[in-house]
């Protein structure tokens, strides 16, 4: 057994005990407060951060002035105008989505279109879209974090898209000392990825392997955003749940050193 399948069995003891529950809140930096409070956001973005408690999350992310970022599937950019203002004009974001398969239908949907348009706004001039196959993944330069909200899940919709492999390239992306920091709907114990195209939840046992087997360390879990309500059975998009959802944070972390 290597020594990342003996860490996996007490990293999953612990993931969602080493939070900011139970310890005094730290106060959240100005820089993020900042961010989450610019005008420039959309009312349909700022009516959901009750829920979202995006201050909180960037404060448990780490990310910080000047950093690199690399985010994997931005959707309608909620995370990235927010990531955009923290990381200011000495960093950047690089918004990963994927290139249309060569023989995709003529309707496939255009999964870049929403934060092209974000990054052409010139208040978040430092957004940068990267169209790519995931099965290619790359970044332009190495980056300090790899960031995917509610999406990691979907990386096992993509067809011939081995995971395994895919986070391999996350590894090689970030610095060294580098984050991978993951925030998806929690599938029920024991369901693994079997329910990632249906009711588009994941089990954390399986996202916790997967990473691991990749090489990298745990950090951090945080229940910031869990919903003991959730019976995990209903599809996130279900009124019943939607914005609802039961989610984990995982923090995970590319060795300083070899």
């Amino acid at each position: 057994m290597n020594r990342h399948h003996v860490f996996l069995a007490a990293s999953l003891v612990c993931a969602f005990a080493l939070t900011a529950a139970g310890t005094p809140a730290a106060e959240v930096p100005q820089y993020i407060a900042a961010a989450v409070a610019d005008p420039n956001r959309p009312a349909a973005d700022t009516e959901r951060d009750a829920n979202r408690k995006p201050a909180q999350v960037l404060q448990f992310a780490g990310i910080k002035p000047g950093d690199k970022i690399a985010e994997l599937l931005p959707g309608g950019g909620y995370f990235t105008r927010i990531i955009s203002n923290i990381v200011g004009g000495s960093g950047h974001i690089y918004a990963l989505v994927p290139a249309p398969a060569a023989d995709a239908p003529a309707n496939t949907p255009d999964f870049s279109a929403r934060v092209r348009a974000l990054a052409a706004d010139p208040h978040y001039s430092n957004v940068s879209v990267v169209t790519e196959p995931f099965s290619q993944l790359t970044t332009p330069v190495p980056v300090d974090m790899v960031w995917t909200s509610q999406n990691y899940h979907d990386l096992h919709n993509f067809p011939g898209l081995d995971v395994t492999v895919f986070n391999q390239m996350v590894f090689e992306a970030l610095k060294p000392g580098g984050i991978y920091l993951i925030l998806d709907h929690a599938g029920a114990p024991g369901t693994g990825t079997a329910e990632t195209s249906t009711l588009h939840r994941i089990d954390p046992k399986a996202v916790m392997k997967e990473v691991l087997a990749a090489g990298f360390e745990f950090v951090a879990g945080s229940e910031l955003l869990r919903q003991s309500s959730d019976p995990h059975t209903a599809k996130v998009f279900d009124p019943s749940v939607r914005g609802q959802t039961d989610q984990f944070i995982f923090k995970f972390r590319k060795p300083a050193k070899p």
